[in-house]
């Protein structure tokens, strides 16, 4: 599984890439996390605002830092 963080670097950046940690770990699967800074590369996903989180090339949700409970739903 290929999760992808993103966003520019900002505070909630941070933190989402942190409570999706805690879910991975918690979940105890398998996944590679990325982070998506360029901001053309973020709009290519047409994400509006961040940070968004990406699994397998999909967007789950953006604009928001959910805790890591919800973020294992979305994994």
């Amino acid at each position: 599984m290929i999760v992808k963080i993103l966003g520019t670097g900002c505070a909630n950046c941070t933190k989402l890439e942190e409570n999706t940690k805690k879910a991975i770990e918690s979940l105890e699967i398998d996944a590679t996390i990325e982070k998506v800074t360029d901001f053309k590369d973020i709009m290519s996903y047409g994400v509006m605002k961040t940070p968004a989180l990406v699994v397998d090339e999909k967007v789950k949700f953006n604009g928001r830092v959910p805790s890591p409970d919800e973020i294992k739903k979305y994994l």
